[in-house]
């Protein structure tokens, strides 16, 4: 590159114009790059429950080695899905689906209806059960509202593997699911009935209380949980994007579409009055034009998300502006929950 401008300054200066080369120097100066601060919230990305369940997957492996069945996804992100299969886990929708008995089965971290294990059971398969101890907590105050006779309202979206999950522990039209403050108004119930209410465990703590508030309006009586059953991770992830939402020209909330507790905290940035709040689960995923001419970015991670999809977007952000990353802290978190007891030692 020096010869090839040496000589075309050699040439200009023969024809008396050296405005050429100096053309070429200027065009081969990179221009500087935007400034764009980054807020990094925190806590962010994986809570205990996710962590336990990923380490019972990956215990078994190294224990019997594959194949390993998954009941479901382990948890909802691909990337770690798609890492766990290439280290032999098997991930099934049905237990019909295993072929190899003597294999393990585990249950994913959303917890899993009666039905299932007993089916498990019945064919004499090992199963291991990774539900989150915090699903788990609620499947039993459900167990305990019905044994006291009360019907129990559960507040979560319908379909969601949880509420599948918490609804499969009682027996039929034992529990009735509402998602909006509209159905708690339908509800065909009255005054005289015994009833209590749970919570799916990932859901937005704003709309939630205003459910409740709804419930506790209409049936004074009602019996709720001991202890709020939103868990600490979801209710910390969305405390921190409050915080950071108002501040920013965009907000990334790193995890998969078919994350409850990620979709929650794109909808709490928006809330918060984020014009620009998008859920991506990884780099290429970005739709730069969104981002155009920001000077601010709020970056969190669903609790189903690994650190390094985190690191790789900021990377990708870091090749197009002059990244400054600041830390957003609301919590600390030290929750630990050990691995199912086939798994220890």
């Amino acid at each position: 590159m020096r010869t090839s401008l040496q000589s075309l300054s050699d040439s200009g200066n023969s024809s008396g114009d050296g405005a050429s080369a100096q053309s070429v120097v200027q065009s081969a100066t990179p221009l500087p790059l935007p400034d764009l601060k980054v807020f990094l919230c925190a806590p962010r990305g994986f809570c205990a429950g996710v962590v336990r369940a990923i380490d019972a997957v990956e215990q078994a492996l190294k224990i019997y080695g594959p194949p390993v069945y998954v009941r479901h996804e382990i948890v909802h992100n691909k990337y770690v899905v798609e890492g766990l299969r290439t280290k032999g886990a098997v991930f099934i929708d049905h237990l019909s689906q295993i072929t190899d008995t003597k294999a393990p089965v585990i249950f994913s971290a959303h917890g899993v209806p009666k039905a299932v294990p007993e089916a498990a059971q019945q064919r004499n398969l090992f199963a291991i059960d990774a539900t989150c101890p915090l699903v788990t907590k609620v499947h039993r105050e459900a167990e305990l509202h019905h044994k006291r006779g009360r019907l129990v309202i559960l507040i979560g979206h319908r379909g969601h593997p949880e509420v599948v999950g918490t609804m499969g522990q009682l027996p039929e039209g034992a529990v009735v699911l509402v998602e909006t403050v509209l159905d708690v108004e339908r509800l065909p119930l009255d005054l005289s009935q015994n009833l209590a209410y749970a919570t799916q465990t990932t859901l937005s703590v704003d709309d939630t209380r205003e459910i409740v508030e709804a419930l506790t309006l209409r049936f004074p009586q009602i019996v709720g949980p001991h202890k709020e059953d939103i868990c600490y991770a979801t209710t910390n992830r969305q405390e921190a994007v409050k915080r950071v939402a108002p501040q920013v020209d965009a907000l990334i909330v790193v995890g998969s579409p078919n994350s409850s507790n990620s979709q929650r905290l794109k909808e709490v940035a928006e809330r918060a009055g984020c014009k620009v709040a998008r859920l991506i689960l990884r780099a290429d995923d970005i739709d730069w034009a969104l981002f155009d001419g920001i000077q601010t970015l709020a970056i969190t991670a669903g609790a189903s998300a690994p650190e390094i999809l985190v690191e790789e977007i900021i990377d990708a952000f870091a090749a197009r502006f002059s990244v400054h990353v600041e830390t957003v802290s609301t919590a600390s978190e030290s929750v630990f929950f050990p691995l199912p007891k086939e798994l220890r030692g």
